[in-house]
């Protein structure tokens, strides 16, 4: 196994190890800021670190694709492995969380439909609501959330920012790498 697939998979691992801290130690229960930045920091290390063990082994020269190509071959593993985690982890390890984000939304949808001036701008900003009663309203403002809210979405989600997250990285490591680090080579 390639040293990039190999720094992918680790990295990966340690961002799960570190979700799962984070539920059984309660930290951040229902704040997910702090994993999303923890998963953005460990993308970026397998990118850098696998990308950085490749070049050091390396032989020959290589160019800035074939950079490109090496940190992407550690940012596919991670984003696959940490993306399938994520849909299981919503699904069977906490889907209380997203009982408590659909919770929350239908709370706050109640709110809007239950003052009538608010409901006035939410019939006035889209034609379909003039002729629907609030509890109609409420029906299809609520359909937002639960299917946001689901372990699938959130994984695809997740999965193509990840992706897209670890392309832009390759890029921007490959050129910082070829500026800095290995301007010989």
């Amino acid at each position: 196994m390639r040293i990039t697939v190999r720094i992918g998979l680790l990295f990966a691992l340690i961002w799960i190890t570190l979700k799962m801290i984070f539920l059984w130690g309660e930290f951040f229960k229902y704040d997910i800021v702090p994993a999303v930045m923890l998963n953005m920091l460990c993308l970026l290390l397998a990118v850098a670190v696998g990308l950085y063990l490749h070049k050091k082994e390396e032989k020959e020269y290589g160019n800035a694709l074939n950079d490109i190509k090496n940190g992407l071959s550690a940012a596919m593993p991670y984003a696959l492995v940490v993306g399938v985690f994520i849909y299981f982890y919503y699904s069977k390890i906490d889907p209380d969380y997203n009982a408590h984000q659909i919770a929350d939304a239908k709370y706050e949808i109640q709110k809007l439909v239950d003052n009538p001036e608010t409901l006035a701008e939410v019939k006035a900003s889209n034609e379909e609501f003039e002729v629907k009663t609030k509890e109609e309203i409420y029906d299809e403002l609520v359909k937002g959330p639960e299917s946001f809210y689901n372990p699938t979405s959130t994984m695809t989600i997740s999965l193509l920012a990840m992706l897209l997250l670890g392309t832009l990285n390759s890029i921007f490591v490959t050129v910082i790498y070829r500026k800095t680090i290995f301007r010989n080579t």
